[in-house]
């Protein structure tokens, strides 16, 4: 799937693209419960435009600027106004 088909909502996307930017990583509190987890975002791209991945915890260190990712079985959802892909539980990254 191209990236400028993505929508806010749908589930089961395989998408691929290029690392164009990976932002600090950050730490955020668990709903429930005392645990922390590291979240990033990186920037990818293909030839039709670009979204943001949400990376949790040891995806951050797979994923380079420059990397080639591809996301199977993710779901795209909207935060603060701007559509993101998330590989999620029962989705896999994978990381050339």
């Amino acid at each position: 799937m191209e990236i400028k088909d993505l929508r806010n909502g749908m589930k089961r996307v395989t998408a691929e693209g290029k690392v164009t930017e990976k932002s600090e990583t950050r730490e955020v509190q668990a709903r429930f419960g005392d645990k922390t987890y590291k979240v990033a975002t990186a920037i990818i791209s293909d030839e039709t435009g670009t979204i943001k991945l949400t990376l949790w915890n040891e995806q951050i260190d797979q994923v380079n600027v420059d990397s080639k990712v591809k996301v199977e079985n993710g779901y795209v959802t909207s935060f603060r106004g701007e559509i993101q892909l998330n590989v999620g539980k029962y989705g896999q990254l994978t990381v050339e």
